[in-house]
């Protein structure tokens, strides 16, 4: 099986766009990928036109009343299912605190459910940009974890706090977390993105995509029109990056 999370502690790096658009890409390559958006400002959900009118349509009704996430799933503009997210999704942190059977939810029902069976059915999470129950609940529920860094310092310091976390959480998990540092916003003609990617690579080693996302007008102007890039600028450096990237996690077998 394969589950992937999406999740930088900083905003504004690229989470949403690389869940989206590795989502797309899946789906383009004859797979029949879902997607769940776990992040409260739900802009997955906007960008894929789904309404949510409450709480109750996210997984915030997997923790308060243990609704089946397949009660969950929604049509979306972009060709593949998603469980969308909401405002109120925020309140799962205050309602439910960081025991280990919450943080460990979304991982019991997705087993429990066999949601994910099947190479040809992956899952992508784009996850919120901070540690709560939410983005713990994807750590502990995902096979692989990608890291998006844009090529600047301190998106390169909210990859190395993630790092922190997930080497302390590797004794709890009783598994070492499989990752990928995914540089994105890449320009390059600045110095300072060769600097960020040379900088990842010194700390982060084999970990380091080898697929960079360039810095890519197509890829800021899709979410505004609710389209994935490969269909609102199909023969765009974005989508060719991101149909790269995809390729890179295949071979490597951090995607089955």
């Amino acid at each position: 099986m394969s589950i992937v999370a999406v999740f930088n502690q900083k905003g504004g790096v690229g989470k949403t766009t690389t869940a989206l658009n590795l989502t797309a890409a899946l789906r383009l390559g004859g797979r029949e990928p879902r997607a769940i958006d776990l992040d409260p400002q739900a802009q997955f959900t906007a960008i894929a036109r789904i309404d949510t009118h409450s709480g109750d349509d996210t997984l915030l009704s997997l923790f308060q009343r243990n609704r089946p996430l397949r009660d969950l799933l929604r049509p979306s503009s972009c060709g593949f299912p998603l469980i969308p997210s909401h405002t109120e999704l925020a309140k799962v942190d205050v309602l439910f605190g960081k025991g280990f059977n919450v943080v460990n939810r979304l991982h019991t029902a997705l087993r429990g459910e066999g949601f994910v069976t099947h190479p040809n059915e992956p899952l992508v999470m784009d996850c919120s940009p901070m540690i709560g129950v939410l983005s713990l609940n994807a750590i502990f529920a995902c096979d692989g974890l990608i890291v998006p860094i844009s090529a600047d310092h301190l998106s390169l310091q909210g990859a190395q706090h993630i790092e922190k976390t997930l080497r302390a959480l590797e004794p709890v998990l009783k598994r070492r977390v499989k990752r990928r540092y995914l540089l994105t916003r890449f320009d390059r003609r600045r110095r300072m993105s060769w600097d960020v990617l040379e900088q990842a690579q010194a700390r982060f080693g084999e970990d380091v995509c080898h697929t960079c996302i360039a810095e890519n007008v197509s890829l800021a102007e899709s979410p505004a029109v609710n389209q994935t890039v490969f269909d609102y600028a199909p023969d765009s450096r974005g989508a060719r990056d991101y149909a790269a990237l995809l390729q890179e996690l295949l071979e490597s077998g951090f995607i089955e």
